[in-house]
């Protein structure tokens, strides 16, 4: 071994063990391939952030995204990310990721050049094939501002000559959002899931739960139900099945404490309640697996024995799908974010407002809560049956 290679395996470690520090928002895995590409700068930012109380998602996207920068700079430059980043350097990296398909068809050097496609592809960095979606690339320019202010320098990525660039590259690219689940959770479909899940094994009862809460707490996201603690649930006085009516059957109910989410800080006070059978099915699950404190949702092996640790935001993923496969659904168009857009498609339908859909859900975007409405809106609407 080279006495350069030596020490750049050596660097690598050195910036593995630092990374450490995130052990519990990178995966080992993640972890060691950020070591063979962020710089000591970037790891140096990282466990900053980290200590200044950034949430994991949050954290974990912009590690991500400063990986793929780093690793899209070698290929294009040769040499790592500047500081303050060159004007031209960001008009290049929007070039790159945002292109007119039919421009390259008469035009091959249009877009991506091919060598830092490959590049890209071979360090497992690149998959998906055309422009990328304009989303993806304004969280990253996103992402890359905000390392400028924690730097404390003076970003490139607000001037006139970016803006007018990105809003003429996400229109000649021209490609379709694709939606984090293809089909929605919605009341139907969870009824079918719930189905499969009326055994007394363990694994029916706490699955139950999971979707259960996820559903009725407005949807919450996968790292939110797995995080999920003893301590954030308050049982609450029982209310009535019909809010009109005081005198109808009462109901159990339980509050929900959030603490961070991805769109709340620890110290916000939202909360969202259960009412009814996901109370029912959540109190079941915690007394059979004899919860004390600490993660309400945890793994269970072959012999039903419970670990102590929370399931990954993956396994809650996994369970969802391995209900559908189980009722007879197609695993592959659905992920847990079908149970928050469910969530909202099904408020929308039983006449729920949007602010109060909003309330339950936390969205803080009223544009991203109403496309759900909207949707909802147009299938049930007389528009597109004109020609029945």
């Amino acid at each position: 071994m080279t006495s350069t290679s030596l020490l750049s395996a050596e660097t690598e470690t050195r910036r593995a063990l630092q990374l450490d520090a995130l052990a519990g928002i990178l995966p080992l895995e993640r972890r060691d391939k950020l070591a063979t590409i962020l710089t000591d700068d970037d790891v140096a930012t990282l466990r900053h952030l980290a200590k200044e109380g950034m949430g994991e998602n949050s954290l974990r996207a912009l590690a991500s995204d400063l990986a793929y920068l780093e690793a899209w700079s070698f290929a294009s430059t040769g040499s790592a990310l500047p500081w303050p980043a060159p004007e031209a350097l960001v008009l290049k990296f929007v070039a790159h990721h945002l292109w007119d398909p039919t421009q390259r068809e008469s035009d091959p050097a249009h877009g991506m050049p091919a060598e830092v496609d490959a590049a890209l592809r071979a360090g497992d960095h690149l998959r998906s094939e055309g422009p990328h979606a304009p989303s993806t690339v304004k969280r990253r320019l996103a992402h890359w501002a905000t390392l400028h202010r924690w730097k404390g320098l003076e970003s490139p990525l607000g001037t006139p000559a970016i803006r007018t660039s990105m809003r003429l590259a996400v229109r000649a690219s021209a490609k379709p959002r694709r939606r984090k689940s293809k089909r929605a959770v919605t009341r139907d479909i969870l009824d079918r899931l719930i189905a499969t899940c009326q055994t007394d094994r363990l694994a029916d009862t706490r699955d139950l739960a999971i979707l259960l809460v996820a559903f009725a707490s407005g949807g919450r996201r996968r790292s939110e139900v797995a995080r999920l603690r003893l301590e954030q649930l308050t049982l609450e006085a029982d209310v009535p099945l019909d809010p009109d009516d005081p005198n109808s059957p009462r109901l159990p109910c339980m509050a929900i404490a959030l603490g961070r989410t991805k769109t709340a800080q620890a110290d916000d006070d939202a909360r969202v309640l259960l009412i009814g059978p996901p109370v029912a099915a959540l109190r079941e699950w915690i007394e059979r697996a004899a919860i004390k404190t600490g993660a309400v949702f945890r793994a269970i092996d072959r012999w039903e024995a419970i670990d102590d640790r929370a399931l990954t935001p993956q396994a809650i993923n996994l369970i969802l799908k391995r209900r559908c496969a189980m009722a007879g659904l197609e695993p592959i168009e659905f992920s847990a974010h079908g149970l928050r857009s469910g969530y909202l498609t099904e408020a929308a339908r039983t006449g729920v407002t949007l602010p109060a859909a909003m309330r339950q859900s936390q969205h803080r975007s009223v544009q991203q809560a109403a496309r759900y409405y909207n949707d909802a809106d147009q299938a049930l609407g007389k528009a597109a049956r004109l020609a029945i």
